[in-house]
């Protein structure tokens, strides 16, 4: 295995309600669990641009594709129970390779307990040693609390799409935002 690999297989740490919290790659056998977690969010009616789960089968095909592209598929583990998920899927064109695209969610029982800023800080640290230049990902304009984690963590908001969603009869943005890695000229 190589030494970009190693540095970021896991990242094991407390939260702030003394939950233990363990950030590492998916595996097949999280499938399960990460497809029980997104039901439940879904039902919920949170802001998840999903609105159906996959099935076991399209989950396993998912995490075999991710993991042979080389993008970061990370399970967030509280208390031995998969609670979320992080990904960066990275340009697939030869053009676009720099760039990649941030999903990541969360189950409501585990917000609050300063697991996102971990999630961030894992996440930007992969970026970093797979050499990515700009990070994207978007963000439903109600969604304050993960907006404001985002911009303390240096990204910049590109566009707003208004009106782009419709939850629960009520529409909201979709703002696009991205962190460069490095300076960029003009």
């Amino acid at each position: 295995m190589n030494t970009v690999k190693q540095l970021t297989q896991e990242k094991a740490f407390t939260a702030k309600d003394h939950s233990k919290v363990v950030l590492r790659p998916v595996q097949l056998h999280d499938a399960k669990e990460i497809i029980d977690s997104v039901e439940s969010i879904i039902k919920q009616g949170s802001s998840i641009q999903k609105e159906k789960a996959r099935t076991v089968e399209e989950e396993h095909a998912f995490i075999k594709e991710m993991t042979a592209q080389d993008n970061m598929y990370t399970v967030v583990e509280v208390n031995g129970n998969v609670k979320g998920i992080a990904r960066v899927i990275r340009g697939d064109l030869a053009m676009k390779r720099h760039t990649g695209l941030f999903r990541t969610w969360l189950h409501n029982d585990s917000q609050g307990k300063g697991i996102g800023k971990q999630i961030m800080d894992y996440t930007l640290n992969w970026c970093r040693l797979h050499q990515l230049h700009k990070l994207c990902l978007t963000v439903f304009e109600s969604n304050t609390i993960a907006k404001s984690l985002y911009e303390k963590y240096g990204f910049v908001t590109e566009g707003v799409q208004k009106d782009q969603v419709c939850i629960n009869g009520v529409y909201d943005h979709e703002i696009f935002m991205a962190y460069f890695f490095k300076q960029t000229k003009g």
